[in-house]
This record gives C-alpha cells, structure tokens and sequence, in this order.
C-alpha cells in the first residue's frame, strides 16, 4: 500500500476536483430560467451539454472511489476481471483503473 501513496494523493485531489465540479454543475442546473425565449432556447441546449457532463463526472467519481477503497483493501493493481497484476504505466497513465490491458 506504501507503494501507492502518491497514486492514492493523485486520486484524492482529483475526487476534490470533481466534487467541486459536480456542486457547480448542479447549481448552475438549478439556476432560474430566463424569460426571453431565444435566450431560454440556448439554456436548454446548454443544460443538456451539462447533464452530459454531470453524467459523465459522477462516473469518474465513482471510479475513483472505488480505486481508493481497492487502495485501503490492498487489492489495488490487481486487475478486477483477471487477477493479475495491472502494470504501473496503466496505473500511472489512469490512476483509477481497475482492469489491465489484457
């Protein structure tokens, strides 16, 4: 577990990262609709852009989570479908990995 400390470093600022991006996202969802319909027009076509994006930053949240309790487990680097060993450029290139290449 040693080994992995500045993964698991890596891992947590980037969970902070996305937190915060989520929080923003949220509110920027929740804000009141305009009036003007053009202007609304754009918003909605915008907020789909958005909900994307806040799909697609809760899975990466996800991801890391589940890597940080594989870090606490002691199963971290070792690949979930097969059960080798996940190389260190895997882990390095996509901290929150859990299947090697194969």
């Amino acid at each position: 577990m040693a080994g992995h400390d500045a993964l698991r470093e890596r891992l947590e600022t980037k969970l902070e990262q996305l937190t915060r991006r989520v929080r923003k996202i949220e509110g920027d969802l929740r804000r009141r609709p305009n009036i003007d319909s053009e202007e609304r027009a754009m918003e909605l076509a915008n907020d789909d852009v958005l909900e994307e994006l806040d799909v697609s930053t809760r899975d990466e949240l996800h991801d890391i989570q589940e890597a940080l309790g594989r870090i606490e487990a002691g199963t971290y680097g070792i690949c979930t479908r097969c059960g080798e060993a996940v190389s260190e450029r895997r882990l390095e290139a996509l901290p929150y990995t859990a299947t090697c290449v194969g």
